[in-house]
């Protein structure tokens, strides 16, 4: 069925990752040249660092601005347009997910003495290898969870034209977020599923690794989605739009479109850092793992603890790479994020743990 989902996508939009050669040049205005990349005149005079107000019929020479500068912005814009195939992948890679979770990684019939075959990671690992191959290097960075939540503020300050686009499209990945428990994030999400495979390298565990404090990581990315909302929205700095994402995108990488140092050393860091933290840009920057985190209280499907059962043993809690068991066990409020990795289902001597809807005594 998913591999239908993602056959129907490439079949249905053919040529939507195939960017035709346009013609642009600083004898144009940004009235003429931002409807042909799909930006709104301010989103264009902010990629070309004029003010958001710059006149929008002059040409862009006589506003300083030189081939090489247009040239740039451009290629910028034309990566942001959206592989439409893409949004079928994300569809099936969580569909998998759903499915393994929920039935396939446990058979109903299976007990206690056959725990030992129970949600095998070789499935998982083939979903993340797609991931990173398929809906990250071949279709490109865009969509991505990440910019799926900053292109709705974006176009609220007006540099998208068609801001219900970006409202829907968002709904669609936060859907899948609540479907199954951040399932779009630990299953479909190439950055994501990237950093996951590096962190999970059998030869590698013997690396010692570190569980950061979810108070922290949250913290700084609740600070960094604040942080963007009051520069977008000009309420701090010098002028309106500046999209501090922007900066620190590691999605870049699928494009292999390295245009800011900051970019350059959030991927080197991501990738660095998956060797001995867990998902570290998930947890510490990506404003979409914040917002999914904040919708995991609404999650259909989730990890569920059958407390009569459980003896606190801890089992659940080493074999997560993150404090998100140790949260649930000993019924946190505010628990860390649960990737939906399966890892804890697998080890629990009382099958205590379950995944499943939230409907299901």
């Amino acid at each position: 069925m998913s591999l239908v989902i993602v056959v129907t996508g490439f079949v249905i939009n053919p040529e939507s990752r195939q960017n035709g050669k346009i013609n642009l040049s600083t004898d144009m205005s940004i009235r003429e040249i931002a409807p042909q990349l799909g930006v709104t005149g301010k989103a264009l005079a902010r990629e070309l660092n004029l003010p958001l107000d710059a006149p929008k019929a002059k040409p862009l020479a006589e506003l300083s601005i030189t081939d090489d500068q247009l040239s740039h912005v451009v290629g910028h814009l034309r990566s942001h347009v959206d592989a439409t195939e893409k949004y079928y992948t994300f569809f099936a890679l969580v569909l998998v997910g759903f499915v393994y979770l929920n039935m396939l990684g446990r058979p109903d019939v299976s007990d206690i003495k056959q725990k030992t075959s129970w949600y095998p990671r070789f499935p998982y690992v083939v979903v993340l290898l797609f991931s990173v191959a398929v809906a990250g290097f071949y279709l490109g960075k865009s969509p991505n969870p990440m910019e799926g939540a900053v292109k709705v503020f974006k176009s609220v300050v007006g540099l998208y034209p068609d801001p219900l686009a970006k409202v829907i499209a968002f709904i669609f990945f936060l859907g899948l977020a609540v479907i199954g428990n951040k399932m779009v994030c630990g299953w479909a999400c190439p950055f994501g599923a990237l950093q996951e495979l590096i962190y999970s390298i059998p030869g590698l565990r013997k690396l010692k690794r570190c569980k950061l404090p979810f108070v922290l990581t949250n913290t700084i990315r609740a600070i960094l989605f604040v942080l963007m909302f009051l520069l977008l929205f000009g309420f701090v700095g010098e002028r309106k739009g500046f999209v501090i994402y922007h900066y620190i995108n590691p999605f870049n990488l699928f494009n292999l479109h390295f245009e800011t140092i900051g970019i350059v050393m959030t991927v080197i860091g991501a990738v660095v850092g998956s060797f001995f933290v867990y998902r570290p840009f998930c947890q510490i920057i990506c404003p979409f793992g914040l917002i999914s985190w904040v919708f995991e209280r609404l999650s259909i499907t989730r990890m569920r603890i059958n407390r009569d059962v459980c003896t606190k043993c801890g089992a659940c809690m080493r074999a997560c790479p993150s404090d998100a068991a140790k949260d649930r066990v000993y019924g946190k409020k505010f628990p860390a994020d649960c990737f939906s990795c399966a890892r804890c289902l697998k080890v629990c001597p009382t099958d205590a743990i379950r995944y499943g809807s939230i409907f299901k005594k």
